[in-house]
């Protein structure tokens, strides 16, 4: 009941996965991405185990055809799900198991994968793959939203459209970027308003998060109340 992608992006060696749906809460069980290893969808009657467990193959080595055969040899509702996924090889592959609801199906390239089920027919993944590929100058999350933008302007999921969701990853061991609507009358189009407040508020500072590389992060009293300043906030840390 949903249709999603799942990208790498080899220039920032970024896994995102991008979802929406006529269903709550999106977000909460479908995506799943992890630095440096891949990303993962599953959905239809969703397993959240199957995201970990492929995830956790393809940390093995395996390819993301083996990791997902892995995870789903011991469901035995495998007939129910659908999941895809794409490793730091640009490796992809899908499973659209046999019971899904039509229209269904998936569609993989190099670093990306686009999957969806009951959706108003296969146009709905053909526009999302064709705005993602035409869309090379964007950031990888910019050519998400476009390419989410396109299936729901050619049908979506037959049902209507409910929550949708945005996950990101670069180098560390959580998303960069991690946007959720779970009920909404236009997820999209506040995905994309959420996006815009994320980029303005949150992106410029990530480089001054605790990270891998800078455990601690900015520690700098004045250079922390320098940009409260600019905002014209009266705020001041305790010495």
């Amino acid at each position: 009941m949903t249709w999603s992608i799942v990208a790498h992006d080899p220039e920032t060696g970024a896994f995102a996965v991008a979802v929406t749906t006529c269903a709550f809460a999106v977000g909460a069980s479908c995506p799943f991405v992890r630095s440096g290893v891949g990303a993962v969808s599953t959905q239809s009657m969703t397993n959240r185990y199957l995201g970990p467990a492929v995830l956790d193959g393809m940390a093995r080595g395996l390819s993301p055809a083996a990791a997902i055969e892995g995870a789903l040899a011991g469901d035995e509702g495998r007939g129910l799900r659908q999941i895809h996924a794409v490793d730091r090889h640009g490796r992809s592959a899908a499973f659209t198991g046999a019971n899904c609801v039509e229209w269904c199906g998936d569609v993989t390239s190099a670093h990306v994968s686009f999957a969806g089920n009951m959706l108003a027919g296969p146009a709905v993944l053909a526009d999302t793959y064709a705005a993602f590929v035409t869309n090379p100058d964007l950031s990888v999350a910019e050519r998400l939203l476009a390419a989410l933008d396109a299936g729901e302007a050619a049908g979506g999921d037959r049902r209507g459209r409910q929550s949708a969701a945005l996950v990101l990853t670069t180098t560390e061991d959580f998303p960069d970027l991690s946007l959720r609507v779970d009920d909404h009358p236009l997820p999209l189009v506040e995905l994309r308003r959420l996006y815009g407040i994320w980029q303005r508020d949150r992106a410029p500072t990530l480089r001054d998060q605790p990270s891998k590389a800078r455990p601690s992060g900015m520690t700098d009293l004045d250079s922390i109340e320098a940009r409260w300043i600019a905002k014209g906030l009266d705020l001041r840390l305790r010495r």
